[in-house]
């Protein structure tokens, strides 16, 4: 069995690390998608259909038209699909504009997953990302610092999984500063550079429309020269509040 990082590959099968989790039990939605875009020249839109469950081998199957397939004993977990993305990208706020909007990320007070691998403020430094997008008023958008480490970028550039995991929470925090409850339906991400270890980043949040509780947004990811990197558009489902 061959190692590919941090997921097991053995044939077509591949399994998720409890590291790259989003819920404690289940992949970051990010993670998975950028995960299985390895397996595609094309730029996928990615559809979550159940939760990735962690340490379970996961069958990669290849459809036609391009199509890209994680199933779990017969049944489609996330599904990837040839697509276009188009997305129009606001300037970003420089490093330190970033910085200090980190330091109201509501997530610190009202977090409903703290040990997401990607914004959960439970997860140490080398562990998880820690990207705290919060909210820049004046710029209509979240932002967030983020200098990858040497634990996602091993040959000194960050890997691309880690890339689209870095687009995700970003999306999230903006339809949702107040924690309220969603889930990521749809993710499609295209990485144009490769950013470094050590680059002072930021990643950004907006958000594009929404309809009753479906929310589409855009997030973007910045090199230390404020060069945009990598893009993403996904769908946010909120969740129905309890009766």
């Amino acid at each position: 069995m061959r190692r590919r990082r941090g997921i097991a590959l053995s044939q077509q099968f591949v399994t998720i690390a409890p590291r790259f989790c989003g819920p404690p039990t289940s992949g970051n939605g990010g993670y998975v998608a950028g995960m299985l875009a390895h397996f595609s020249r094309d730029t996928l839109r990615i559809r979550l259909h159940k939760p990735p469950p962690l340490n379970t081998p996961l069958l990669v199957e290849r459809g036609e038209a391009g199509g890209v397939f994680l199933k779990l004993h017969n049944e489609i977990v996330v599904s990837g699909t040839p697509d276009k993305l188009e997305l129009t990208v606001p300037s970003a706020p420089n490093y330190l504009e970033a910085l200090r909007a980190t330091r109201n990320f509501s997530g610190f007070k009202n977090h409903p997953i703290p040990g997401c691998f990607v914004c959960g403020p439970q997860r140490a430094r080398g562990d998880g990302l820690r990207i705290f997008a919060s909210e820049i008023a004046e710029r209509g958008l979240v932002a967030a610092p983020w200098t990858p480490d040497e634990s996602v970028s091993p040959s000194g550039k960050v890997l691309p999984e880690f890339m689209w995991a870095a687009l995700d929470c970003p999306g999230y925090f903006a339809i949702a500063r107040d924690g309220r409850p969603a889930l990521l339906g749809e993710f499609t991400a295209h990485v144009d550079r490769l950013v470094r270890t050590g680059e002072s980043c930021v990643v950004i949040g907006w958000q594009v429309g929404a309809e009753g509780r479906k929310h589409t947004v855009g997030t973007a990811l910045f090199d230390g020269n404020g060069e945009l990197c990598a893009r993403a558009l996904a769908t946010w489902i909120e969740l129905k509040a309890p009766s």
